[in-house]
C-alpha cells in the first residue's frame, strides 16, 4: 500500500498552504507548461491520478470535459475537493493507486500530477493506466525529476563561488527515498529518466513529449524566487499515448 502522509496533520496543514494549493493551478509555475501538452478534452472521460484538492479536475470540465474521476489516497484531501466542487460531472473517490484497478477503456484521458514517484510499482500502475484507455487516448503527467530526488539529502549547497547547488548522488540507484518534508519520514521512490521512459514504452506507450521544467524569464521576472529552479530541473513532464491500433 501507498503511504498516506497527506492525511497526517502537521504535512496536511503545511501542505495546505503551498502557493499550488491556495491558488491552484494559477499557484503552479509547471501550469503552462503543462497545459501546452494537454489534447482537447471536450467530451472525454478523464481520470485524475492523485486528484489532491480537485484543481484539475474542475478545470477539465469547465474545459469540456464530459466526465472526471479524481482518485486520491487521501481522506483529507478527497474530502477538500468534494467541499470545493459543485459539479455532477465530477466524481470523486479514495484509492490507493499501488492497489487501483480502473476498469478496461473506460477514459479517453489520463492525468497525474506530482503522484508516480511515490509509487512503488510503477509498472503495475502504467499497464493498469494503459488498459483503462481507449486506443489512441493520451496521458500526461509530471513527477519529481530524477535528478531532483536522487541524493541522499535532497537539499541546496553553496559552492566554492558562493553558488546554490544542487547535490546529485545515488542517481542510479533506484529506490526508496525518506525525505523530511513538512513531517519526517516522507516515503518516495527514485527511478532513472531512462528507467521512467522505457517503463512507458515497455508497457505500449508512445512518447510524445518530454519537458524538463525550468521557469521562464517572464515568470523569473515576476517572481525573482523562481530563479534557483534554473539550477537543476525539479519536475519531468511527460506526454504519451496508447496506440490506435491496440
Amino acid at each position: 500500500m501507498a503511504q498516506n502522509i497527506y492525511d497526517d496533520p502537521k504535512f496536511f496543514a503545511g501542505y495546505s498552504q503551498l502557493p499550488r494549493q491556495v491558488h491552484g493551478l494559477a499557484g503552479a509555475p509547471e501550469w503552462p507548461a503543462i497545459r501546452a501538452m494537454l489534447p482537447g478534452l471536450t467530451g472525454k472521460r478523464v481520470v485524475d491520478l492523485g486528484c489532491g484538492f480537485g484543481w484539475f479536475a474542475r478545470w477539465a470540465r469547465e474545459h469540456g470535459a464530459g466526465s472526471v474521476l479524481g482518485l486520491d489516497v487521501s481522506e483529507k484531501m478527497i474530502a477538500r475537493a468534494i467541499a470545493d466542487t459543485s459539479d455532477a460531472g465530477v466524481a470523486y473517490a479514495i484509492a490507493d493507486l499501488e492497489l487501483l484497478d480502473l476498469p478496461q477503456a473506460a477514459f479517453d484521458f489520463a492525468f497525474s500530477a506530482l503522484t508516480f514517484h511515490y509509487i512503488a510499482d510503477f509498472g503495475r500502475l502504467l499497464r493498469m493506466v494503459h488498459r483503462s484507455l481507449t486506443p489512441g487516448s493520451q496521458f500526461v503527467f509530471t513527477i519529481e525529476h530524477p535528478i531532483y530526488m536522487a541524493a541522499t539529502h535532497p537539499r541546496w549547497w553553496t559552492d566554492e563561488d558562493g553558488r546554490k547547488t544542487w547535490p546529485v548522488n545515488r542517481y542510479a540507484i533506484e529506490g526508496e527515498r525518506r525525505t523530511n518534508w513538512f513531517t519526517d519520514g516522507v516515503l518516495k521512490y527514485h527511478r532513472t529518466l531512462a528507467t521512467t521512459l522505457n517503463t512507458l514504452i515497455a508497457t505500449g506507450f508512445s512518447i510524445r513529449q518530454v519537458e524538463e521544467f525550468a521557469p521562464t524569464a517572464d515568470q523569473i521576472a515576476e517572481n525573482p524566487g523562481l530563479a534557483a529552479e534554473c539550477e537543476r530541473p525539479m519536475m519531468l513532464l511527460v506526454s504519451a499515448e496508447r496506440s490506435a491500433s491496440d
